[in-house]
């Protein structure tokens, strides 16, 4: 099935965890080397509690956007970094509090893409000519690795979760926590490469 195919079937669980896991690859764009920020939001997926009041902690510890986030991301001339990174501040600001199947299934599927777009940003060797959408369709021909490992990943969560629901869990942090290296790897990288 293709990801817009498996977020479609997903339930409230597979999508909060979906959307959750794109948000903590990307953790990385915002600063700060602490893996651990959106631990306990991933414990809320386990026992249900306080999801609200750990989505608003975990904005509070990662940073609200300045004024300066929020021209990046209709600004056609910002560099991929800021753009990359006004895409990650934008997925967190709407972690949605409630917790109802539309809004975590639009939530998810625009983290996804946002997701998708970041890795497209900062792949040296994307051309740029390909279309997110038509990825998470299954249209995979020509595809970076930096993109296609990023899709690659997604499927592989939303897969867990609908073999094995909240026991698939620790396994999605897993593969979140991998993501979460190749991008910090690749933003130090980029950071070298400037200075």
């Amino acid at each position: 099935m293709s990801l817009v195919e498996l977020i479609a079937l997903a339930d409230e669980r597979g999508l909060a965890a979906s959307g959750l896991a794109c948000l903590d690859r990307c953790v990385p764009l915002l600063g700060g080397d602490d893996d651990d920020v959106l631990r306990p939001l991933w414990t809320s997926l386990v026992d249900g509690e306080a999801w609200g009041e750990r989505v608003e902690k975990a904005r509070a510890d990662l940073g609200e956007p300045g004024d300066s986030d929020a021209d990046v991301g209709s600004t056609s001339g910002a560099s991929p970094d800021d753009q990359a990174a006004f895409l990650v501040r934008r997925m967190l600001a709407t972690v949605p509090l409630d917790s109802s199947l539309d809004v975590l299934r639009a939530w998810a599927d625009a983290c996804s893409v946002a997701a998708l777009r970041i890795h497209e940003l900062l792949d040296i060797a994307a051309d740029g000519t390909s279309s997110v959408e038509a990825r998470r369709e299954g249209r995979t021909d020509g595809m970076s690795p930096l993109v296609a490992a990023e899709l690659r990943r997604q499927i592989a969560i939303l897969e867990l979760l609908a073999d094995r629901g909240a026991g698939g869990l620790r396994l999605v942090l897993g593969q979140s926590t991998e993501g979460r290296r190749v991008l910090r790897a690749v933003v130090s990288r980029r950071a070298r490469g400037r200075a």
